[in-house]
């Protein structure tokens, strides 16, 4: 939903397309996505519909932001949790065999 990101999950940041340089460190990447997250551009967007929400009714725009961040943090944590349930799994399959 952020105007700054695609569909596929990549960020609309020129220093990651267009002008990147090698010179740029972690902290300065960093930065420029911080910047953009707090300041979006929604002249130059990367989600046509999240940019129009943006300018037209920024309460609902954040609404929905704050939904999906809420949705991804679950769905990581599932995820973790699944992956740590299997390693659990196939370490007690691993003793039981030995």
């Amino acid at each position: 939903m952020i105007c700054l990101v695609y569909a596929d999950g990549s960020i609309c940041l020129d220093i990651l397309q267009r002008n990147w340089s090698p010179t740029y460190d972690v902290c300065a990447i960093l930065t420029s996505i911080r910047s953009l997250l707090n300041d979006p551009n929604p002249n130059s967007p990367a989600n046509n519909e999240a940019a129009r929400l943006f300018v037209e009714n920024r309460r609902l725009y954040e609404s929905k932001v704050r939904k999906l961040v809420e949705e991804s943090i679950l769905v990581d944590q599932i995820t973790n949790d699944l992956k740590l349930t299997d390693d659990q799994s196939q370490s007690n399959e691993k003793a039981s065999n030995e």
